[in-house]
């Protein structure tokens, strides 16, 4: 296989904006992923929700965005890897080795939060109902027309999911097992005006159900008291475990599960830098808005580890015939 002068770990918004920038600078780019498909967290846990703090859209379904990142990301023909965990790094004469094959002078590693898995409610039966009236997320919203919706969880998941099923679904209701809220203030007002029946203090405690769900137990978390809440379906939005996986083992400093990058956003690995949601350091604000800007650093300072005549800023795309 060809050495890539950047190979990027992860297919989410940010590493696609990363491929892209790197091809607007000349380089020749690899991306790795662990999904089947490119698009990260978007395509992956919420496609249908959608996105309302990417600049220049109002409101973008996630999986419309993760398209049209995509499309931004592929324009110079990178190299794309899917199904593919980046297990291994191994330092070369010229760069690193990941998992024995793919050559690469410098890495970018945007995987996100890592492998994700839902937090689940933690109740007898739970496996049994998932897909059948239980789900962590929503794929198709369409599945919830004119149902009697639960959703469970405060924070931005479940309040953008209660106000994007309200006009879909026969009624929405939320469960949150105490009365504040990890979600933004404006979603938050949204809900609360609006006919979303709130169930606070309140935890799922039992399923109930043959062939589909077809209710739950609702248990007040301060008096114990208990409800009998008949539902046609209930989403899980209480938050996902993470883990870095085998990037782990490549010598990088860790910290809380994330990766620990300078103000070039490099590791203490030389030339090997981390962006987005996977890396950390202080004031860090976790959003694709941000991510994106972390990107174009990062690809900078490699470009110009690669090219030592290279400028740092190579100017205004606009200025650019693309």
């Amino acid at each position: 296989m060809p050495v890539s002068d950047l190979t990027i770990i992860g297919g989410g918004p940010v590493g696609l904006f990363a491929a892209f920038y790197a091809g607007l600078r000349g380089m020749s780019v690899r991306i790795i992923d662990s999904l089947p498909t490119l698009g990260g967290q978007l395509t992956a846990l919420y496609p249908e929700k959608y996105v309302y703090d990417m600049p220049g859209f109002p409101k973008i379904l996630a999986k419309d965005l993760a398209s049209e990142m995509a499309k931004q990301g592929t324009q110079f023909d990178p190299e794309i890897v899917l199904e593919e965990v980046a297990s291994t790094l191994a330092k070369t004469t010229d760069g690193y080795l990941i998992n024995e094959k793919f050559e690469t002078r410098t890495v970018i590693v945007s995987a996100g939060a890592g492998a994700f898995s839902p937090t689940k409610i933690g109740v007898p039966f739970e496996e049994e109902f998932v897909g059948k009236g239980l789900q962590y997320g929503v794929r198709e919203s369409e599945a919830y027309r004119d149902k009697d919706v639960t959703i469970v969880g405060g924070g931005d998941s479940a309040f953008d999911w209660c106000l994007h099923l309200l006009p879909i679904a026969k009624s929405v209701t939320l469960v949150h097992r105490r009365d504040e809220f990890r979600a933004h203030e404006d979603s938050v007002r949204q809900v609360q005006n609006s006919p979303v029946n709130m169930k606070l203090w309140n935890q799922v405690t039992e399923l109930h159900g043959s062939e589909r769900l077809e209710a739950v137990t609702l248990t007040h978390s301060q008096t114990k008291e208990t409800e009998f809440h008949a539902t046609d379906g209930v989403i899980v939005n209480i938050g996902f475990k993470s883990t870095l996986g085998p990037l782990k083992d490549w010598g990088l400093e860790i910290e809380k599960n994330q990766i620990k990058v300078d103000h070039l956003f490099e590791t203490n690995l030389p030339n090997v830098f981390a962006v987005g949601d996977v890396c950390t350091f202080e004031g860090k604000i976790k959003l694709i808005a941000t991510g994106v800007g972390e990107a174009a650093t990062a690809v900078c300072i490699a470009k110009t580890r690669l090219d030592s005549t290279a400028k740092l800023f190579p100017g205004h795309s606009s200025d650019l015939d693309l």
